[in-house]
């Protein structure tokens, strides 16, 4: 696929890899859709700065919300690439966290996307699309402290299969799994040290190594079904 002057959809657009993710896009030469929620000064921001890379504009959406997110395509208008990026983290032991919480992550990190998907697919009628998820490398793994974030992350890969299965030939679905990239929220000063010693290339991904990696997937006809761990090496 052409990227340049594809109308690009990216979920928690505003901020950390999201935002990253509109840049590389719209420097590519696309016309970039920022979602967000909380963050709708950031993204006017991020706004005024791709002002004349494409025609980039934002919507907002509250991923808890099912009504919400049954509208965001409507409020998006025709989309030629979703990447679904947006997030939350809250990692605990499934033995230790309530059921207000596993219905967050599975809320807002597998049903929202998984809806999305499902009318990103009725919008392009017949027509051709991408769609790229966004995981995490632990879903080549079993997880023993995340609880439920590790669980729904796990079903959108899940869904990412199934779906790239059923929409082809004219839809292709694939997911990319980072691993460190950025500290988590709250975190940000952290060099995140314990957790690169677990890294084989004892390193943070670079982020424009993830967003090479979603215009790669964009722009390869050839590829779909696939799980790209862009995460030096830590799902090893």
């Amino acid at each position: 696929m052409d990227i340049k002057n594809k109308n690009v959809l990216v979920t928690g657009g505003a901020l950390r890899i999201g935002q990253a993710l509109c840049k590389a896009f719209a420097e590519a030469g696309a016309n970039v859709v920022i979602h967000c929620n909380q963050s709708a000064d950031a993204a006017r921001k991020l706004l005024g700065e791709l002002d004349g890379s494409g025609k980039p504009r934002m919507v907002c959406c509250d991923f808890s919300n099912p009504d919400d997110v049954s509208t965001l395509l409507e409020q998006s208008g025709h989309i030629d690439i979703l990447i679904n990026n947006a997030s939350i983290y809250q990692p605990e032991p499934l033995t230790s966290e309530d059921a207000e919480r596993i219905r967050s992550h599975f809320e807002v990190n597998f049903f929202a996307p998984l809806m999305l998907m499902k009318k990103f697919h009725e919008q392009l009628n017949g027509g051709s699309g991408c769609i790229i998820n966004f995981l995490d490398q632990d879903v080549a793994k079993v997880s023993g402290s995340r609880g439920s974030y590790s669980l729904s992350r796990k079903a959108l890969r899940d869904a990412t299969l199934s779906a790239a299965l059923e929409m082809a030939p004219l839809v292709r679905v694939n997911a990319v799994a980072p691993g460190p990239v950025l500290p988590p929220v709250g975190m940000e000063y952290s060099r995140m040290e314990q957790t690169l010693k677990e890294v084989p290339l004892a390193r943070p991904v670079d982020l424009r190594d993830l967003t090479r990696a979603c215009i790669f997937l964009a722009e390869n006809e050839s590829i779909t079904g696939q799980i790209l761990y862009v995460d030096c090496g830590q799902h090893l």
